[in-house]
């Protein structure tokens, strides 16, 4: 998976900053964790598609629209990234750290599991 593939990364403050930015289109926030998992927490706006449903759902999502990948810790979106990158979707970013790292660094009344 390495070699020439580069993989857009965000930390949680960087994608606080962009959805605030009401100058930058909005990324999609596809969150791919199960859905229990979304219910415990997830970023305000974000798309729950669980990771095992991406592949029969992909024509629901615009390739054209920036999406950025979020999951728990950073490993399965990133899984889904490179996944989505293969399928032609060139504005992809993965969350690094996942829901994990925007309750420790953007929003503290997030709960944590």
């Amino acid at each position: 998976m390495n070699g020439c593939h580069y993989m857009q990364t965000l930390t949680a403050p960087d994608l606080a900053v962009w959805l605030s930015d009401t100058t930058r289109e909005k990324p999609v926030l596809l969150d791919v964790r199960e859905p229990w998992e979304f219910q415990t927490c997830h970023i305000d706006g974000a798309l729950t598609m669980p990771m095992n449903t991406i592949p029969d759902k992909l024509s629901a999502l615009n390739s054209a629209q920036p999406i950025v990948c979020i999951c728990h810790h950073g490993m399965r979106s990133m899984q889904i990234a490179v996944f989505l990158e293969q399928n032609g979707f060139t504005q992809v970013s993965n969350l690094i750290g996942g829901v994990h790292a925007w309750a420790q660094q953007v929003d503290s009344t997030m709960p944590t599991y």
